[in-house]
């Protein structure tokens, strides 16, 4: 999986990638419910872990693929934003908690069963107790646009040691690409809002 994800970004061809923080994130960030020290979790390109620092939050943005964090420093530095990031596997973090906040924009529902009961786990280990982690992931309702999960997905997901505060219909912004061009019936390039969902998770 990690040379495919590399592939996408070399060859930019991330369907994922847009230019821009997701605009679910973005409305996040207004509400008022990010704060304390923020994970970035499956940062990409990193433009949501330079929005947070941009504006004034403590964010680190970690991604698995070295190339996508190459790039995202690179990113960084032509805006003038001094953002964090690390190389760091998602499915292997750290044992004791540090975050406050954990941000996932379009990384859960990539995991199968198996992963997904891994990842969980990870995520509880490095949010402190009573922190917040924060899920943006496309729905089975979309068009099939990449990955997706259902909301009976999300709520057996975070269980014991979780309290599911929301789990609100939301969107999630991409461009198409070969591989969804013909099936969704849309030219490569073009900028879609799928369905998706955006869960409000505590760590107990």
């Amino acid at each position: 999986m990690r040379e495919r994800f590399t592939a996408a970004y070399v060859t930019n061809t991330a369907p994922w990638v847009i230019g821009e923080p997701q605009p679910a994130i973005v409305e996040l960030e207004k509400t008022g419910v990010l704060g304390g020290r923020i994970l970035d979790i499956g940062c990409g390109l990193g433009e949501h872990t330079i929005l947070l620092t941009r504006l004034g939050y403590d964010v680190l943005g970690i991604d698995y693929v070295a190339e996508a964090i190459a790039r995202a420093r690179v990113n960084a530095e032509e805006k003038g934003i001094d953002a964090r990031f690390e190389v760091a596997d998602a499915l292997d973090l750290g044992a004791d908690p540090g975050y406050d906040t954990i941000v996932d924009s379009a990384l859960f529902h990539i995991f199968d069963d198996v992963d997904r009961t891994r990842y969980v786990a990870g995520l509880h280990r490095a949010c402190r107790p009573g922190g917040l982690v924060h899920v943006l992931a496309l729905s089975d309702s979309g068009r099939g646009f990449g990955p997706s999960v259902g909301e009976q997905t999300i709520r057996t997901a975070f269980g014991a040691g979780w309290a599911l505060e929301a789990l609100d219909a939301s969107t999630y912004r991409g461009v198409v690409g070969q591989r969804h061009a013909e099936p969704l019936g849309l030219p490569v390039g073009t900028v879609v809002d799928e369905p998706a969902w955006l869960a409000r998770v505590r760590r107990r």
